[in-house]
């Protein structure tokens, strides 16, 4: 193979536009959108998101698709197995099972998503304080968390469980009481490492009030985190209701929860496995799409996941 002397005049500067020269011809995205992008590649995620995307959808239009209430009693049709009439069968009571089902999973949702939400905004604006303010303010902040992360959760929830009222209201607030706790440590760690950044110290050489700084600053830095541990928070709460409403200390007869569902199917395991078997397939469902679309959501919001 010839070898050719490269020189000077073998090479000439290329004719641009002195306006494109830093030009970024790449459209500019958010996280959000460079989030969402890389979700869509994850497969299992966007499954899981479409199999939660139909049972919320059937929470809500499911009794509607049919006549019969979910509180509704025929003693003359009890513990009818799956028919053209009544498509996951009847209870004890002749209850249609399908609009007990999908009802106690809006029941469900609605208890998980409310608890989620009360977790969210308590952790993250006790853990952008403490982290923020630091010092003394931190040192107190974090001491009660520690006193609170002693006590074993399930213990607090069926302690205030005994004492109010079973009741919808009474779940949500007993399973938010310490539910925050690790999202605000969570938040609490990641402001600590933006605090001292460049664009905070600039922020506060210009005045920016605390408030302004969280918020404007600090908490949309967070958001990867933030979503993520919501969405492991949600099923955590669905099994918390479950298992409340199992034991008996949860939503009670003749409301409709998947607990409740579950535990009524139990009591009749050996003669009608239909009604534990339905109500137990949709919160596992619930689980498992929860937990895989969490981790795909890691992946994406993620930098040190990125390859």
């Amino acid at each position: 193979m010839q070898n050719i002397e490269l020189t000077e005049d073998l090479f000439c500067p290329a004719e641009t536009d002195a306006s494109d020269r830093e030009k970024i011809s790449r459209p500019t995205r958010s996280a959000f959108q460079d989030g969402w992008i890389r979700l869509k590649q994850n497969k299992g995620s966007v499954i899981a998101l479409a199999i939660l995307l139909i049972l919320v959808a059937l929470a809500f239009l499911g009794p509607i698709l049919t006549k019969y209430n979910y509180y509704d009693t025929n003693y003359k049709a009890i513990f009818q197995t799956p028919n053209a009439e009544h498509w996951f069968g009847t209870d004890k009571f002749g209850r249609d099972e399908w609009s007990r089902v999908w009802y106690g999973t809006r029941i469900s949702l609605l208890i998980a998503v409310v608890a989620a939400a009360l977790d969210l905004v308590v952790g993250v604006t006790y853990g952008s304080i403490s982290a923020l303010l630091g010092g003394k303010v931190d040192s107190v902040m974090q001491r009660i968390i520690e006193v609170l992360i002693g006590i074993p959760n399930l213990i607090i929830v069926i302690l205030l469980m005994m004492i109010m009222p079973a009741g919808i209201g009474t779940l949500i607030i007993a399973m938010s009481i310490s539910g925050w706790v690790n999202m605000a440590r969570l938040v609490r760690a990641e402001i600590l490492k933006l605090k001292d950044q460049e664009f905070v110290l600039a922020a506060r050489i210009l005045g920016t009030s605390n408030k302004q700084i969280i918020l404007r600053h600090l908490i949309p830095n967070t958001v990867g985190v933030i979503v993520i541990n919501t969405m492991f928070t949600i099923p955590s709460a669905i099994f918390t209701e479950a298992f409340l409403s199992f034991i008996g200390i949860g939503l009670q007869e003749p409301k409709a929860s998947l607990g409740v569902l579950i535990n009524s199917g139990f009591q009749v395991i050996n003669s009608q496995v239909y009604l534990l078997f339905i109500p137990a397939v949709i919160i596992v469902l619930i689980m498992v799409c929860f937990s895989i679309l969490g981790d795909g959501l890691r992946d994406a919001f993620d930098p040190r996941m990125r390859i």
